[in-house]
C-alpha cells in the first residue's frame, strides 16, 4: 500500500486504479493475454511520468506502457507490473499549417487527429481499423503500417521528433521539428518501433500532408496476383505515384465477410479468387474538377486504365465507388478485417512481408506447406498488396502448442526463403518472440540486448518483450 499511496500522491487517487478497477486493462485486444497488473496509472503530464518512473525504479517495479490496447501480439502483457495508460495525455497541442506539422501528446486518439487536421484542410495520412481507438504512442511505439503506407510510408516516415521518458524517470527531449537534422545516433527511430521497451513516448512531432481534394476508389477483381501488381504500376504511372491504398483480399475472406457483418453486400455479382480493393488520391485542381458527366478526371483515369487492362484480359471485373455511401463501403469491407479473421477457435495469425515480386510465389508455396503440416487446416488472407505486407491467418484442425509451432515455422520458412519478414507491422510482442529467436540474425540480436541493458539496466521497462529470453 505505501507503493500505491506514493503513485497517489503523484496522479490523484482517482487515477491509480486497483482490483476490479483494471479489468478493462487486464486483457489484450484479442483476449488471448490476460493477466492482472499491480495497479494503472494514469497520468496527465510528461513530468508526471517522469516521477512515476522514478518510483517504480527505485523500488525496482516493472513498468508497462498502454495507449489503445490495439496490439495484436501480446505487448501489453503485464502480470505482477504497475500499467502506466497515456489516455489523459490526450492534447493537440499546435497545428501549423503552414509547416505541415502537428504537435500532439501521446494519448491522441489516431481519428480525432485525423479530424482536427481535416479543418485545415491537412491529413496525417496513416490509418488502419482500430483508429477509433488506437492512440499515437502506441502508433509510434509499434511502427504502425495500415492502408496508406504504399504513398506515405510507415510511422516512422510521419515523425520528425518524440519526447521520451526514460526507465529510471529522466526526460529525454528529441522534439525537433527539423527536415533534417545529422547530429549523431538516431535515438528517435531506435525508440519508435521499440513496443516500450526502451521508454514512454509522451510527445510527438508528426509530419502532415495537403488533403486531397478527389479520391477515386473501386474494388477490382484479377486473374492472378501478377496481374494485380501490373494495375498497381499502371496506376501509378498514369496517376503520377497517386496511388493511396491497394488492398487485397481472398475469396475466403470475402465470403467471412458476409457470413460475419450484418447487411454486408459482395463486392461482385461473383465471387473471385483475387480481389482488389484500391483508392487514388490528388491534391492537382484540375483532376479533382467534377465535368460534366459528374465525374472527375482522377475518376476518367481510373476508368481508362481499368478498361484497357480488361481488354488485355488482366482485370476481370471492377465497381468504382459513385458516392460517398459506396467508398465507406468499401472502405469498410476491408476495415473489418479484425473482426473477421480473429475467432475463438484455434488461430494463428501471421504478419509477415515479402518483396512485392514474390508475393504471387509466398502464396503458392505456404499453402503447400501448410498442409503438409495440417492437411484439414484452413487458412484466409488479406494485406496490403502495395507495400507486401500480407495478414495470413491459419485456423488449424486442433488446439495444439506444438502444431501452432510447426504452422508458424512453415510460414517463416516460405517467408525467409523469399527475403522477407515474419514481422510487418504487428510488432512482435510475446507472440513472436520464438520467431525471433529462430530467424533474426544474432549478432543484430545481440546489439539489441546491449542496447536494452544501456537504457534499462533494470529490466524493469515493458519486461519480456521483443527480445528472445535467455
Amino acid at each position: 500500500m505505501n507503493i500505491i499511496n506514493e503513485f497517489r500522491n503523484i496522479v490523484g487517487k482517482q487515477n491509480v486504479l486497483t482490483g476490479t478497477d483494471t479489468n478493462k486493462y487486464s486483457s489484450d485486444w484479442t483476449g488471448k493475454y490476460t493477466f492482472s497488473p499491480i495497479a494503472v496509472i494514469r497520468p496527465s503530464t510528461t513530468e508526471e511520468v517522469s516521477e512515476i518512473a522514478k518510483t517504480c525504479y527505485r523500488s525496482n517495479i516493472p513498468m508497462v506502457p498502454i495507449g489503445g490496447n490495439t496490439g495484436l501480439a501480446g505487448g501489453t502483457f503485464a502480470p505482477d507490473s504497475v500499467m502506466i495508460s497515456l489516455e489523459r495525455l490526450n492534447k493537440i497541442c499546435e497545428i501549423r499549417s503552414e509547416s505541415q506539422i502537428a504537435i500532439v501528446e501521446a494519448g491522441v486518439i489516431l481519428s480525432n487527429l485525423h479530424m482536427a487536421v481535416e479543418e485545415a484542410n491537412l491529413a496525417f495520412p496513416l490509418t488502419f481499423g482500430a483508429k477509433g481507438s488506437a492512440m499515437l504512442g502506441g502508433i509510434l511505439s509499434t511502427n504502425a503500417g495500415g492502408s496508406n503506407v504504399v504513398r506515405y510510408g510507415n510511422t516512422r516516415s510521419l515523425c520528425m521528433g518524440i519526447e521520451v521518458v526514460l526507465p529510471d524517470g529522466r526526460i529525454m527531449n528529441l522534439m525537433s521539428e527539423l527536415h533534417k537534422d545529422n547530429t549523431g545516433y538516431d535515438l528517435k527511430n531506435l525508440i519508435i518501433g521499440a513496443e516500450g521497451t526502451l521508454g514512454f513516448i509522451t510527445k510527438a512531432v508528426v509530419k502532415l500532408k495537403p488533403k486531397p481534394i478527389a479520391y477515386a476508389t473501386a474494388m477490382v477483381a484479377v486473374p492472378t496476383l501478377a496481374n494485380a501488381l501490373t494495375l498497381l504500376n499502371q496506376l501509378q504511372k498514369t496517376t503520377g505515384s497517386g496511388v493511396e491504398a491497394f488492398e487485397y483480399m481472398t475469396k475466403s475472406y470475402i465470403q467471412a465477410h458476409l457470413e460475419k457483418i450484418p447487411n454486408s453486400r459482395p463486392p461482385f455479382d461473383q465471387l473471385y479468387d483475387v480481389n482488389i480493393m484500391l483508392e487514388i488520391g490528388t491534391i492537382i485542381p484540375d483532376q479533382g474538377k467534377i465535368q460534366n458527366d459528374g465525374n472527375t478526371l482522377l475518376t476518367r483515369t481510373l476508368e481508362r486504365t481499368l478498361s484497357n487492362l480488361m481488354d488485355t484480359g488482366e482485370v476481370t471485373d471492377a465497381v468504382i465507388a459513385k458516392s460517398d455511401f459506396q467508398r465507406t463501403e468499401m472502405w469498410e469491407r476491408r476495415e473489418a478485417s479484425a473482426e473477421i479473421t480473429i475467432t475463438d477457435g484455434p488461430m494463428i495469425l501471421t504478419d509477415i512481408a515479402v518483396p512485392l515480386d514474390k508475393i504471387s510465389s509466398f502464396m503458392d508455396k505456404v499453402e503447400i506447406e501448410i498442409k503438409k503440416v495440417d492437411p484439414g487446416s484452413k487458412s484466409l488472407t488479406v494485406g496490403h498488396l502495395g507495400d507486401g505486407n500480407l495478414h495470413y491467418a491459419i485456423y488449424p484442425t486442433k488446439y495444439d502448442l506444438e502444431l501452432f509451432d510447426l504452422l508458424n515455422c512453415a510460414v517463416e520458412e516460405v517467408t525467409q526463403e523469399l527475403g522477407g519478414s515474419f514481422s510487418a507491422e504487428h510488432g512482435v510482442g510475446l507472440s513472436k518472440k520464438t520467431s525471433m529467436k529462430r530467424r533474426k540474425d544474432p549478432i543484430a540480436i545481440e546489439v539489441m540486448r546491449a542496447i536494452k541493458k544501456a537504457l534499462d539496466p533494470k529490466n524493469l521497462m515493458n519486461p519480456g518483450k521483443v527480445l528472445p529470453d535467455i
